[in-house]
């Protein structure tokens, strides 16, 4: 058996166990891919103590959601990826954390001076290597939706272009990216 079909293999066993609600697979999954969800999260709250609130009500909403997963629409890791990425940006647009973030001033923000094991690097889980072979404004726009957790509006602001481009760019690269990764 090749590593990728043991990998596989033991995803498949992951996936059947968490749908099964063993808990022991929780802490499996925890194991394996909570500092990449961890540095997703961090780089769009950009505070720690709100970033560690995040990854734990990211992985109780993966816990209670896990039987909506389909293996067929994607693998594993995006999906836990999207609800991370999703929670930590529903975080930033509450209320509660508006209103903290204007109570804090920079210079006394932690993530200042913060660095962290729990970074996330992309070339150690490939999406890095993927991401690059999309054309350049494809790849701004992919970068700053799904890593710095920006809204197609606010990309569209940011890069002072329509917001139909921005979302033309986006799905022609997210076809693109489906392409590469089935």
């Amino acid at each position: 058996m090749s590593l990728k079909e043991n990998i596989s293999f033991l995803e498949e066993d992951l996936i059947l166990r968490l749908q099964q609600q063993d808990e022991a697979a929780l802490t499996i999954l925890y194991d394996k891919y909570s500092a990449a969800l961890y540095g997703v999260i961090l780089r769009i709250v950009k505070k720690e103590e709100v970033a560690e609130d995040v990854m734990q009500e990211c992985f109780i909403k993966i816990w209670y959601s896990f039987h909506q997963y389909n293996k067929e629409r994607g693998k594993l890791f995006t999906w836990i990826l999207n609800i991370a990425r999703n929670t930590a940006i529903d975080k930033i647009r509450s209320k509660e954390f508006r209103v903290s973030s204007r109570e804090t001033s920079i210079d006394e923000s932690p993530v200042k001076h913060f660095s962290s094991s729990f970074q996330v690097i992309p070339d150690y889980i490939g999406i890095k290597e993927i991401v690059a072979k999309l054309n350049p404004d494809q790849k701004k726009i992919i970068d700053m939706m799904y890593f710095d957790g920006y809204t197609q509006s606010e990309v569209a602001e940011e890069l002072a272009i329509p917001l139909g481009t921005v979302k033309t760019r986006a799905r022609a690269a997210i076809k693109f990216l489906t392409k590469l990764l089935t």
